[in-house]
């Protein structure tokens, strides 16, 4: 029976990016493929310039996800006035400077983005093929003892505990959702899963743009997706 890693994303504030509409930061229910990648990529201390081995990491990832806890929705409202000489801090442990010509800090930045507040989603995730590095087991490594700090969406969004929440045995990701759900005392919730990955039938599915290249940016791919109700495991309840 195929081993999942659980993972546990609770935090006061969460957002999972999905595409920018003007200056308008808007968020899925669910996260990407992209940005669980990018999350265990960061636990492994990986760079950005890494683009194959984040794109080989995000084409071995087969995942799905619940939302244990709804939390609500909320909108910032953002407005700064940034100078060629501020500086930002990074996960990378450097300060970051800025780029561009004198005439691009004239204006204010503005922007809205949406983030969910006292929200908490399960992820069931697997690789394939199991045996390639990193395996299952690097990145529960990695994810318990980090090489940079983990955030869940943005920066300022830290964890509110550990993002390790074990393995867990299931036929698919569906069955894995439902055994993590009756561990967090949850009798049913919205989940996504991959098609094929659990109860389809009857069930239209929904194509995610939500893969990255990692070389550019930009999000590409098709990824075909069942969202849903699923009940946790009596068995396991």
């Amino acid at each position: 029976m195929p081993r999942h890693l659980i993972l546990r994303l609770d935090a006061p504030l969460m957002s999972f990016g999905a595409e920018m509409v003007d200056a308008y930061g808007v968020v899925r229910d669910f996260p990407a493929r992209s940005a669980i990648t990018g999350l265990i990529a960061n636990a492994l201390g990986w760079e950005r310039h890494q683009a194959e081995a984040h794109g080989r990491l995000q084409a071995r990832l087969i995942m799905g996800s619940a939302r244990v806890a709804e939390g609500r929705r909320i909108r910032d409202f953002q407005t700064a006035q940034l100078g060629a000489g501020d500086r930002g801090w990074t996960t990378r442990g450097v300060a970051e400077g800025r780029a561009g010509g004198a005439a691009t800090y004239q204006s204010p930045h503005i922007r809205r983005r949406d983030a969910d507040a006292d929200a908490r989603v399960i992820v069931a995730l697997r690789l394939d093929p199991a045996d390639e590095a990193p395996t299952l087991n690097d990145v529960a490594v990695a994810l318990d003892r980090p090489e940079r700090p983990l955030f869940i969406g943005r920066k300022p969004f830290l964890p509110s505990g550990p993002i390790n929440a074990g393995f867990q045995d299931g036929e698919t990701i569906a069955d894995a959702l439902a055994a993590a759900l009756a561990k967090e005392k949850t009798a049913t919730a919205r989940a996504q899963w991959p098609l094929g990955e659990g109860p389809d039938a009857r069930t239209p599915a929904i194509e995610l743009t939500d893969e990255r290249n990692w070389l550019t940016g930009v999000h590409t791919g098709l990824r075909r997706v069942i969202e849903g109700k699923i009940a946790c495991s009596p068995a396991d309840a």
